[in-house]
Order: structure tokens, then C-alpha cells, then sequence
């Protein structure tokens, strides 16, 4: 039971601010001018203002346990990016929100119950160097 509820709360955390990705498609002026004093070209706003937003449907959707797979593996690189991204630009303490969803993605990763897990094909098999 507990790790149900780790993995819904956690999971739910991550998709809520996945979602707030959205607003990047909106072209406020805030949001571009982060993106330009990052140094991203504004097309990676658009980029990931979709693809954000729909990582989050596929983990909260039940199945499609390969697509889940690859969307944990995007975020996971999207949040490392954002790390690395808001300290060196911006300093200060925003920086510590990416790290802090990263570890959230890695427990709904390791929380998440078998119907949700890859399972068969290559995710059961050994591949041994011969």
C-alpha cells in the first residue's frame, strides 16, 4: 500500500509540472526571455512545451508500458538538462526545483506496480557476450 500511494503521489507531482510546460507555448514574455537567457534557441520551447505535456498523459495512462518507458527516459533527460541549465544561468535557489522533480521521477520509477512495468521481450532477456 505504501508504495502505491509513494508511487501515485509522486507520479502525480511530476505529471502536474509536466503539464506546466504548456504555458511555454503561450510566448509570454517571461518564458521567452528565460529561454533566451539560457541561451535555448525558441523552438525548444515549443518542443518541449508538446512533448512535456504528453509524457505526462502516457505515465498516467495505464499500459503502453514501452512508451512509459521512454517517457521516463526523456524527462529524466530533460530534468538533468534543466539542472545543469537553471544553476548555471540563473544561480541562486530556482535552481534546486529540476533536481528535486528528478529525484520525485526516479521514485515513481522504482515504484511503479508490475501492470506498469516492461515486462517479456527484450526487458526479460539476458543478452551475455559470447
Amino acid at each position: 500500500m505504501v508504495q502505491k500511494i509513494a508511487y501515485w503521489v509522486s507520479t502525480g507531482i511530476v505529471c502536474l509540472a509536466l503539464f506546466g510546460s504548456l504555458t511555454y507555448l503561450t510566448g509570454s514574455e517571461q518564458v521567452v526571455a528565460g529561454f533566451a537567457k539560457a541561451g535555448y534557441p525558441q523552438y525548444l520551447r515549443i518542443i518541449l512545451g508538446i512533448a512535456k505535456p504528453v509524457a505526462a498523459v502516457v505515465l498516467l495512462l495505464p499500459g503502453f508500458a514501452l512508451l512509459k518507458e521512454w517517457a521516463y527516459a526523456g524527462v529524466t533527460f530533460a530534468l538533468a538538462m534543466a539542472t545543469i541549465s537553471s544553476y548555471v544561468s540563473e544561480g541562486g535557489a530556482t535552481w534546486i526545483m529540476p533536481p528535486l522533480l528528478l529525484a520525485l521521477l526516479a521514485l515513481s520509477y522504482v515504484m511503479r506496480p508490475p501492470n506498469r512495468r516492461l515486462t517479456g521481450g527484450l526487458a526479460s532477456k539476458a543478452y551475455v557476450a559470447t
